[in-house]
């Protein structure tokens, strides 16, 4: 037994020679190139380091944090790439990227065709609702509060409706320019460039 726990305790120790055998090598404040067997103190680690094996080697090589700038343009990168990939995922030509354009504006031509559609039919109500309006007033009658109230709402029906048709309007606009910038990113990406 005592043998086999002298056996234990020989190959602790050379694990924890070769644990203290890595030498850290990294530049202090002063700019003076310090090596150290403990590791790296914790205000020099964003600047990088090196590690270094028993024999002198760098093993392991720890790159410095990156500066507040190059953090942003990694980040713009990767948003990049993450929005190219999908748009490669989407379209597999700029010819794709024309067509899902027609549709969509297509589609929205449509809802505001509808809409105006809706308008005119409310305008004619009111129309009809104003001249029962005016045949009460003619007549030296008073009109119908049911009447008015009709005629208030279908108004504010209709204004409704032309704020929802000057935004399909400008959901167009911006759908116009969204196809532009992935028909030219497309394009890039593909070589597809025209």
């Amino acid at each position: 037994m005592r043998i086999g726990s002298g056996l234990l305790l020989l190959l602790g120790m050379l694990g924890a020679a070769a644990v203290q055998a890595e030498l850290y090598r990294y530049v202090d404040d002063k700019g003076v190139v310090v090596l150290n067997r403990q590791g790296v103190p914790p205000q020099h680690i964003g600047k990088g380091y090196e590690v270094l094996n028993a024999q002198g080697r760098v093993t392991r090589v720890v790159p410095p944090a990156p500066t507040p700038e190059e953090r942003q343009r990694l980040l713009e990168a990767q948003a990049r790439a993450t929005s190219d990939a999908q748009l490669l995922r989407l379209y597999a030509s700029v010819e794709d990227v024309e067509r899902a354009k027609v549709r969509k504006l297509s589609e929205l031509d449509s809802v505001i065709g509808i809409t105006r559609g809706n308008l005119q039919s409310l305008r004619t109500q009111q129309e009809n609702l104003q001249s029962q309006a005016a045949g009460h007033e003619r007549a030296g009658r008073t009109v119908p509060e049911q009447l008015v109230t009709q005629i208030d709402n279908l108004s504010k029906e209709q204004a409704s409706l032309r704020r929802d048709i000057e935004r399909y309007r400008q959901a167009r606009k911006q759908a116009e320019s969204s196809f532009a910038r992935e028909h030219q990113r497309v394009g890039e990406l593909l070589g597809q460039s025209q």
